[in-house]
């Protein structure tokens, strides 16, 4: 098995820019055992004993992906594991990242539809491990005091309301893709353009919009916290643009159950419902104003990590 080069902190940024990689430290790397940083001693992981380096990664504003990829790394180093969590810019250097080696668990792949186009170039040098949620949907959505628009197909015929413009998100996001080339054409949406950015950025004026009760239409995807903080509607898609339910799922990069299959194996069974996912990011990014690392920890001292797994 090729063995992978697992990069580190400052060494990994300088690697990372020789391959192309916009790859960037952003966790705690500490030697594992009981007493990691970022959980606390009443927290029962329970994991099986493991050692060794572990890369993960995130795209910053992928809520879902975030938290629940820190939910692991406290587990990971309770268990004795050395891990890094890079912050990655773009989807498309993600993947490449997992099939070169230089990532090795990814927790964030949504299929079969919003990341078909990764999975077609490098799903051959991937693993999925398992499947945690299986209720994923990609949504254009307004705030329900928007009253006179309740699908996709009105949108252009009110595109003055919303200042001619879509709020959207990061433009290499399955989701603005699936917009620009499915849902503008489909409905002839050719008064409203697209405009991307970050998805915090697209949070920050829905927030704004809210606050002043102005119309505002954004891209936004389900499970995410803002359908918990905020009233919001979806627009109907009678033709399916954004696609059907998806599931979000655990990759790696080629060889990983063969190097650590009592990880795998434990991967493969981690699960979360809706209810779980929104609770958590509700506690992060609402009740501890986006502080991860203290708002995991706060939820999984108050919910068993055990519960998270298949039975």
């Amino acid at each position: 098995m090729r063995r992978r080069s697992i990069m580190k902190g400052t060494t990994a940024i300088g690697a990372a820019a020789a391959l192309g990689l916009s790859l960037s430290a952003c966790s705690v790397e500490e030697e594992g055992g009981g007493d990691s940083g970022g959980s606390s001693d009443s927290i029962d992981f329970n994991l099986p004993e493991g050692e060794g380096e572990l890369t993960m990664a995130i795209i910053p504003g992928w809520d879902e992906g975030v938290v629940a990829t820190e939910v692991w790394r406290q587990a990971l180093e309770d268990a004795g594991y050395d891990v890094t969590v890079e912050e990655v810019s773009e989807a498309g250097v993600l993947y490449q990242g997992l099939a070169d080696g230089d990532i090795d668990v990814y927790l964030d792949g949504w299929l079969p539809i919003t990341h078909a186009s990764y999975m077609e170039e490098f799903g051959d040098q991937l693993e999925k491990i398992g499947t945690w949620n299986e209720n994923a949907v990609l949504t254009v959505a307004v705030p329900t005091y928007v009253e006179d628009v309740d699908s996709l197909t009105e949108l252009n015929d009110n595109a003055e309301m919303f200042g001619n413009r879509i709020v959207g998100i990061e433009p290499s996001a399955g989701l603005t893709e699936a917009v620009l080339e499915n849902t503008i054409p489909t409905y002839g949406i050719e008064d409203l353009e697209l405009e991307t950015s970050t998805t915090a950025t697209m949070l920050s004026e829905l927030d704004s919009a809210i606050a002043a009760e102005e119309p505002i239409v954004v891209t936004l995807w389900q499970p995410h916290w803002a359908y918990s903080k905020y009233d919001l509607k979806n627009l109907e898609d009678p033709e399916k643009t954004l696609g059907e339910i998806e599931t979000i799922n655990t990759l790696a990069t080629a060889g990983f159950s063969d190097e650590h299959p009592e990880l795998a194996e434990v991967l493969s069974t981690f699960k979360m419902t809706d209810e779980q996912l929104a609770g958590l990011e509700q506690v992060v990014f609402d009740e501890h104003e986006g502080d991860v690392e203290a708002g995991v920890t706060a939820w999984l001292e108050e919910n068993s990590f055990q519960e998270l797994f298949a039975s």
